[in-house]
C-alpha cells in the first residue's frame, strides 16, 4: 500500500465570540484585576490545549462581575485525518506474526485496533502505520468544561455560601455564557449559564444578551462600565475637569486610582472640603487618611500647598 499523505487537516472552520460572564457579590477591590486576568490566562491554555484556535481574549470587570470575550473562538476542533507511523514490523511484530505489547500499545494510544495497522517499507525496513481520521469536536461541548476551570481559580481569601463545599473570592449570583447567540448551558452548583446579566445595583436592571457581542454595548445601557480602562479613563477626564475649574492640582496615585476603578461599576467624581483647622495637622497624616481610610485624592494649590479639600469617585 503506498502512503499518498503524512498528516493534513480538513475543511475551513467557521468562527463565533464567545463571551463568558461570572456575576458575584461584590468583590474587593484589590482582587478584581488580577482575577479577570487568571480567568482569561486559564481560558487560554485550556482552549489550546482542546485544540480550538481564537485570536485573541478581551477581559471585562466590575466588582460584580468577571468577564472573558473569546474573539474568533473557532465554532469546532479541525478534523484530523493522518498516517501515525509506529514502530518497525520486527517490533510491532513476533515470528509467528502475532502482535507485540508495542505494536498494540501504538493502535490503543491512536484509538485503534491491531486491526488498523499496515506496514510500508520506508529507507529498507518495514514500519506499522495506522490511517487516523477524527472529526473535531464542537467547541460547545468543550466550553462546559468552563466550570472547571471556575473551581480551579485561586484567590487570597475565599468564602463559603448556602450549604456548599465550593469555595470562591465571592458567591457567584449568575453566569452568562454565548457562543455567538447560542446559549453554552455551563453549570456550577445550582447555577446555570444563560443569557441575562445584571446592570447596576441601584441604577440599572437585568438585560438579556441575544449575542456576545452585545455585552458591552447592553450594560452601558443599565449604568455599567463593564471595561475597567474606560472606568479609568473617565475617572481621571472628570478629575481633570474638576481641577481646571477650580484650579487645582492633583497628584494621581496609580495604586488609588486603580483601586477606586474596581469599587464601581458607573464613575462620577465630585469634589468635598474639611475644616481649614485640619490643615495644622501635618500634611502626611492628612494624605494617608484621605487616601487609606477614604479613598480620596489629595487637592492642592497652584502653589502646591495642600488645601481643605478633597477629589472622590462615586458608584
Amino acid at each position: 500500500r503506498r502512503v499518498l499523505f503524512r498528516s493534513r487537516k480538513r475543511g475551513k472552520t467557521m468562527t463565533k465570540d464567545y463571551l463568558f460572564e461570572i456575576g458575584t457579590e461584590e468583590m474587593p477591590a484589590h482582587v478584581v484585576s488580577r482575577s479577570v486576568k487568571q480567568l482569561a490566562d486559564r481560558t487560554k491554555k485550556y482552549l489550546k490545549e482542546n485544540g480550538l484556535s481564537f485570536k485573541d481574549i478581551k477581559t471585562y470587570s466590575t466588582p460584580r462581575r468577571l468577564t472573558i470575550l473569546v474573539e474568533d473562538l473557532a465554532e469546532k476542533q479541525d478534523d484530523i485525518d493522518e498516517v501515525k507511523k509506529g514502530p518497525a514490523k520486527k517490533i510491532a511484530q513476533d515470528k509467528d506474526g502475532n502482535w507485540t505489547k508495542a505494536a498494540q500499545g501504538f493502535a490503543r494510544g491512536q484509538g485503534m485496533t491491531t486491526d488498523d495497522i499496515y506496514f510500508e517499507e520506508l529507507k529498507g525496513t518495514e514500519y506499522a502505520y495506522v490511517h487516523v481520521q477524527k472529526e473535531g469536536k464542537k467547541a460547545s461541548d468543550i466550553l462546559m468544561g468552563m466550570s472547571d476551570i471556575i473551581k480551579a481559580m485561586t484567590f487570597p481569601t475565599k468564602m463559603r455560601w448556602d450549604s456548599n463545599d465550593f469555595e470562591f473570592v465571592r458567591p457567584i449570583h449568575w453566569m452568562v455564557s454565548l457562543l455567538g447567540s447560542e446559549v453554552v448551558p455551563v453549570k456550577l452548583l445550582d447555577v446555570v449559564a444563560g443569557r441575562k446579566t445584571q446592570g447596576h445595583r441601584f441604577l440599572g436592571d437585568s438585560v438579556v444578551l441575544a449575542n456576545a457581542d452585545d455585552y458591552e454595548e447592553a450594560l452601558k445601557s443599565q449604568y455599567v462600565i463593564a471595561d475597567a480602562d474606560e472606568r479609568k479613563g473617565m475617572i481621571l477626564n472628570q478629575i481633570q475637569e474638576l481641577v481646571a475649574q477650580h484650579n487645582w492640582k492633583v497628584n494621581i496615585d496609580k495604586g488609588l486610582l486603580e483601586e477606586v476603578t474596581n469599587l464601581v461599576e458607573y464613575p462620577t467624581v465630585f469634589a468635598g472640603s474639611f475644616d481649614e483647622k485640619y490643615l495644622n495637622i501635618p500634611d502626611e497624616v492628612l494624605i494617608t487618611s484621605m487616601k487609606d481610610n477614604q479613598r480620596y485624592f489629595e487637592v492642592y494649590d497652584e502653589n502646591g500647598k495642600l488645601i481643605n479639600h478633597f477629589i472622590a469617585v462615586r458608584n
